[in-house]
C-alpha cells in the first residue's frame, strides 16, 4: 500500500505532532528530545511541513475553505460560489469575495493572516533550535537544516507579501508580528529573493513530489520555481505605492544572479531553465498529475502530501463543488457550491465548435455521468449542469441547484475517507506547465518570442499552435491552471484584477487598484500599533 512507502521523517512528524497542540514543544523535556542530529531535524525542521496542508478552515496552503486558496480563486473571474437559495449565503462571505467587498474585520481574513504568521514564527523557532543544538550536527547538516527552515519561511512570506503587501518582517524568536515594525512590500520582496538565492545551494536536490527522502520537502527545484514566480511578478512586488497608477518597468528592474545583472524577465527565464535542468517535463497525460496516485508525475514540482491513513490534511474542493446527487453517485455527500464562471467556460470555447480539450478534464458539465451511467435527481430527471446560467445570486433562477460547470480536475478516490475529503491524491501547488508558461510570458514581456514554450503546453493536450501574445498567454494560463489557485496572481500582473469582468462590475472606488492587496486585518491592527492600514481601506 502507498502509505507504507512514506519516508520515515513524515511518520515521525505524525507521531510527534499529530495529537499535540501547537505549543506542544514547550512541554517536552529538551534534554531528552534533542540528543542526535536526527532529533534536531525532526523536531525543528520536519515539523514545519505539518502545516502546509490542514483540515481546518483558513489553514493550509490549499485543500480547505476560507484561506489562501479561496482568497486567490473566488476573488477572480475564474470561479464563483453563488448564493443558491438558502445555501452559500454565509453572511455574504462568498459574494463579497467575488465583488471585492471584503471587510477589514473579517474573521477568515484574520485567521489566514494568523496561519501564515504562525508558520513563520515556528520557522524562526526552528532556526533558533538549530543554532542551540549546533554541536549535534556536522557543518554540512547545520547549513542544510538552516537553509530548509529559511526556505520554508520565505515561502510563507511570499504568500503574506502577495496577499497583504506591507507586512511585519519577523526573523528572530525575540520578535513577533504583534510588535514588529511594518516593512514595505518592495523590501519584503527583496528579502524573500535574497533568502532563496542564499539558501538554494544548500537545499536538497531531487524531486519533491516523488516518494523517498525528499518527498514533500522544499527542494532546490521548489525554490527555483518560487524565484521564477517572484521575478515574473517583479513589477507588482517592487511597487511601493500600487494606488498611484505608476509601476516599475520590468526591463529596468534588476537583480544580480550568479554574478550577472539581469532584469526580472531575464531572471524569470533563468530560474525556469534551472527547473528544466532538474529533469522536470510535461506528463504525457494531463490528468495523471491529479490522479489518486500522482506521486510519480514527471511534472509536479511541489505538492501537499495526502494519505487517508497518515495525515489529517484534507482536499475539500470536489466535495464543495458537486451537486448532492453527483456526490451520491460516488457514495458520498456533497455541498453543491463552487462552479466556473461564464467567462471561464467561454475562454475554453464552450458552446462553440472548437472547445479546448482541457474543458472536459477540468469540469463536469451538461448531462452528468458516473461510470457511464446518467446521474439522476430525486425526481428521476437527469442531472444537467448548465454552464451559462450562472448568476451571483441564483435564488430566483430555475437553475438554482444546477447552474455552473463543476470542478473535475482531480481523480475521485473511491476509497477516500470523510465523504471524499480525505483522498490519496497529493494536492498540486507548483507544476512544470506553469514554468513553461512563465518562461513564455517573460520572453514576450522582454520583447522576445515565447511561442515554443506556449505551444509545448498546448500540444500536450492536442491543441493547435497559437502566437505567444500576452492575451493568449493569460487565456492559456486559465485553461491550463484552472482550479490551481493562481488566477488572482495572474490578473493582478496583467492589470485586470481591479477591473470589471464576468458578473462583476468594478466600482469607481477600485480605479486606484487598492484591492490588489487585501486589508491588514483589523484585529492585527488592534494588536500592533506599529501597523498602518493599506491605502484605500477605511482604517
Amino acid at each position: 500500500m502507498k502509505y507504507l512507502l512514506r519516508p520515515l521523517f513524515f511518520l515521525t512528524i505524525l507521531t510527534l505532532t499529530g495529537c499535540l497542540d501547537e505549543n506542544s514543544k514547550d512541554s517536552l523535556d529538551e534534554q531528552h528530545t534533542y540528543t542526535t542530529d536526527r532529533d534536531v531535524y525532526v523536531n525543528a525542521v520536519a515539523t514545519l511541513y505539518n502545516y502546509i496542508g490542514s483540515d481546518k478552515d483558513s489553514e493550509g496552503l490549499q485543500g480547505t475553505y476560507r484561506g489562501v486558496y479561496d482568497y486567490n480563486t473566488f476573488t477572480t473571474d475564474e470561479a464563483i460560489i453563488p448564493v443558491r437559495g438558502g445555501d452559500w449565503y454565509d453572511g455574504g462571505f462568498w459574494a463579497d469575495l467575488y465583488t471585492h467587498n471584503w471587510a477589514e474585520d473579517s474573521k477568515p481574513l484574520y485567521d489566514t493572516w494568523k496561519y501564515l504568521y504562525k508558520v513563520i514564527v515556528f520557522s524562526n523557532d526552528a532556526l533558533a533550535t538549530i543554532d542551540k543544538y549546533k554541536q549535534l550536527l556536522t557543518d554540512d547538516q547545520y547549513k542544510a537544516y538552516k537553509a530548509e527552515a529559511r526556505a520554508i519561511r520565505a515561502l510563507y512570506y511570499y504568500y503574506l507579501m502577495d496577499m497583504f503587501g506591507n507586512i511585519p518582517l519577523v526573523t528572530t524568536v525575540s520578535e513577533n508580528s504583534e510588535n514588529a515594525e511594518q516593512t514595505s512590500r518592495p523590501e519584503v520582496y527583496k528579502f524573500i529573493v535574497k533568502e532563496l538565492q542564499e539558501v538554494t545551494p544548500q537545499l536538497p536536490t531531487g524531486h519533491s513530489n516523488l516518494l523517498g527522502a525528499n518527498y514533500g520537502r522544499v527542494t532546490r527545484s521548489v525554490a527555483n520555481f518560487l524565484l521564477a514566480k517572484l521575478m515574473l511578478n517583479g513589477e507588482v512586488y517592487s511597487d511601493a505605492d500600487w494606488t498611484d497608477n505608476q509601476q516599475p518597468n520590468g526591463k529596468q528592474t534588476y537583480f544580480t544572479i550568479d554574478g550577472q545583472q539581469m532584469n526580472i524577465w531575464q531572471a524569470c527565464k533563468y530560474y525556469c531553465d534551472k527547473v528544466t535542468a532538474d529533469g522536470f517535463t510535461l506528463a504525457t497525460d494531463y490528468l495523471s498529475n491529479f490522479s489518486v496516485n500522482n506521486e510519480n508525475s514527471p511534472e509536479n514540482i511541489f505538492t501537499i502530501p495526502l494519505d487517508k491513513h497518515l495525515y489529517k490534511n484534507q482536499f475539500q474542493y470536489l466535495f464543495r463543488s458537486r451537486h448532492y446527487s453527483h456526490g451520491g453517485a460516488f457514495g458520498t455527500s456533497s455541498e453543491n457550491g463552487a462552479c466556473a464562471t461564464i467567462s471561464t467556460v467561454k475562454t475554453f470555447g464552450y458552446g462553440t465548435n472548437n472547445v479546448d480539450k482541457r474543458y472536459a478534464y477540468n469540469f463536469d458539465s451538461d448531462t452528468v455521468r458516473v461510470d457511464g451511467n446518467i446521474v439522476r435527481l430525486e425526481n428521476g430527471k437527469p442531472l444537467v449542469y448548465m454552464p451559462l446560467t450562472v448568476e451571483l445570486n441564483l435564488t430566483n433562477s430555475p437553475y438554482i441547484k444546477t447552474a455552473g460547470a463543476r470542478m473535475a480536475k482531480y481523480e475521485v478516490d473511491r476509497n477516500a475517507f470523510n465523504d471524499g475529503k480525505s483522498p490519496d491524491n497529493d494536492i498540486v501547488l507548483f507544476r512544470y506547465a506553469d514554468v513553461l508558461l512563465m518562461k513564455a510570458e517573460a520572453a514576450v514581456r522582454n520583447g522576445e518570442n515565447g511561442n515554443t514554450e506556449l505551444n509545448l503546453v498546448r500540444s500536450r493536450c492536442g491543441m493547435g499552435n497559437r502566437t505567444a501574445t500576452l492575451d493568449n498567454i493569460l487565456a492559456e494560463r486559465l485553461m491550463e491552471l484552472t482550479w490551481e489557485g493562481w488566477r488572482r496572481n495572474d490578473l493582478i500582473r496583467f492589470n485586470r484584477f481591479h477591473q470589471s469582468y464576468d458578473l462583476r462590475t468594478a466600482p469607481e472606488t477600485e480605479a486606484d487598484r487598492h484591492t490588489i492587496v487585501f486589508p491588514i486585518p483589523s484585529r492585527a491592527l488592534d494588536l500592533n500599533e506599529n501597523l498602518k492600514q493599506n491605502k484605500g481601506y477605511k482604517r
